[in-house]
This record gives structure tokens, sequence and C-alpha cells, in this order.
């Protein structure tokens, strides 16, 4: 009994003794944390999606923190977030709520296949092998990629062979725009109003269009004519709409022979897209 005692005093002494030695050490070694850091982690939804360019969200505080990164890069956080990080580090923000959207209609019996794929069944090997599937070389191949690494549920695909987006879902975080080989995702402002054009296809020639898409735009330019406002204009093939000039008046809804012009706030919970060329384009759902 004794001998136990004795083992439990020895025991709990030596416990103590490496737990203060283990104390002094961390206050001798310790790194200053910048309360700013803590504070902006604590702010971030903590999805650690990568979609603000870091590993994470720790690596994200830690660069906002150090004046090397923006306050508003992330994206499921959105507006809310961007402004919260902001008053922390005494500054601005100037991001907007966005989601994703796919610049293509191209569903299985609009857009015909060049022919029968026999590769690795992925976007990104149909792209390097073939160049792509359908005859539309703009057009999704829709083996899925981009579902694949959406984090938030909000992509999958549909029968029609193109991937769907659920808006209720989708924080905008982008992960789907840097993975789609054909770069048919593009981050759009939830809210926005007036005429959108949903063909992404830059082909000029109208027999060659409607051979690789029975939706595309053939570019009669009826749109162009036909706006009384004179806020549509071609770029690269494609019709553009001033949204500063667009009053949703849907005349070149009307006169679009293909349909490829619809009215933004008639497509419930559809945003208006905003494209690198400066093409707009609503969701290929339409």
């Amino acid at each position: 009994m004794n001998i136990v005692l004795i083992t439990l005093g020895f025991a709990f002494a030596l416990a103590f003794v490496i737990g203060l030695i283990l104390g002094i050490f961390k206050k001798l070694f310790e790194v200053p944390v910048d309360p700013r850091v803590v504070a902006v982690r604590d702010a971030l939804p903590g999805a650690n999606c990568g979609a603000c360019g870091y590993p994470g969200c720790d690596a994200y505080a830690n660069a906002v923190a150090a004046g090397q990164a923006p306050v508003d890069k992330c994206a499921p956080g959105g507006k809310a977030v961007a402004e919260n990080v902001a008053n922390l580090m005494g500054v601005s923000a100037s991001a907007e709520d966005v989601v994703a959207v796919l610049l293509c209609q191209g569903v299985k019996d609009k857009a015909p296949q060049k022919g029968e794929y026999v590769g690795v069944k992925t976007c990104r090997a149909a792209k390097i092998s073939t160049g792509g599937t359908k005859l539309c070389q703009w057009g999704c191949m829709g083996f899925g990629d981009c579902t694949l690494v959406c984090m938030f549920d909000a992509l999958h695909m549909g029968d029609d062979g193109l991937p769907h987006v659920d808006y209720d879902k989708c924080t905008g975080c982008g992960m789907c725009a840097a993975e789609c080989p054909q770069l048919l995702f593009q981050m759009a402002p939830k809210a926005r109003v007036g005429s959108v054009v949903t063909c992404s296809n830059r082909n000029v020639i109208k027999a060659n269009v409607m051979k690789s898409c029975k939706v595309g735009c053939i570019k009669c330019e009826a749109c162009v004519r036909a706006c009384p406002e004179k806020c549509i204009s071609m770029v690269n093939g494609i019709p553009v709409t001033d949204y500063s000039k667009c009053t949703s008046c849907g005349i070149c809804v009307e006169k679009c022979p293909t349909k490829c012009y619809h009215l933004l706030e008639t497509i419930e919970g559809k945003p208006v897209v905003v494209r690198k060329s400066g093409v707009d384009a609503a969701p290929a759902e339409v």
C-alpha cells in the first residue's frame, strides 16, 4: 500500500514539475498573436473553400490582418462578411453578393455531339483530347467536373446534360468557374434587371450556328435594330446590352427569332451574368 501511495505521489509531483516547466517555456517562447487575426477569423464563415485564393480561412485572416489581402475576397460570406471584416480593419468594402451562372443552354436535344466520345469522362480530358465533344466548340460538355468541386451542394447535373445552379445554396465561391475548361461559369450580381442574351456561340455564319446548336444566336442583329434605347451592340459576334440604358421594354425579346433574349425579371431567381468580354447572359435553365 505504501508503495502505491509513494508511486502516486511521485507521479503527481513529476507532473507538476513538468507542467511548471512547460508553462515557463511557453511564456518565454510565446509568439504574440495579432488580435485582428482572431477577430477576422471569427468573422469568416469557416468554409475553408479556398475561393479567396488562400489555403483556408486561417491563412486568409492572417493575410487580411497583415494588409496583404483585400477584405472582400470571401465569396461564401458575401457582402455582409466583407463589411464586417472591413469594419474590423478600418477600411471600406466594395463587395456585392454574387452567384455562379452557366453561359450555355445547349441541352442534349439542341446541341448535337461530334460523335461518340470514348476517352476519360471529364470535361478537362475531353477538352484536351478532342477540343470539345459538341459541334458547338463553346458548349458545355456535360461531364460534371463543376459539380464535383462545389462544396455547397449548389450544382447538379440535369437530365438535359447541363449543370444547374441551386441559387438558394450558391455562395459565389467561384470554384466551378475555376474548374470549367470551357470557361462557361462566371460570377454575377444577384440583383440586376434588363434584357439578357443566352448564347455564347461566337460563330458569325448563320448556317454553322444552327448546325451546332438549335438555340444559338444567328447574328441577325434584329435586337440591335429594334432596340428603342439603342443599348444593344454586337461585340465579338454576340449582342451586348448596355444596362445603364436598358429599360426592360422587352422588344428585343419579341424580335429574337431563336429566342436568345429574355427579360431578366421574368426569370425567377436567375441573375444576369457579366462576362469578361462584356457580354451579358442568363443561366442555361432558361
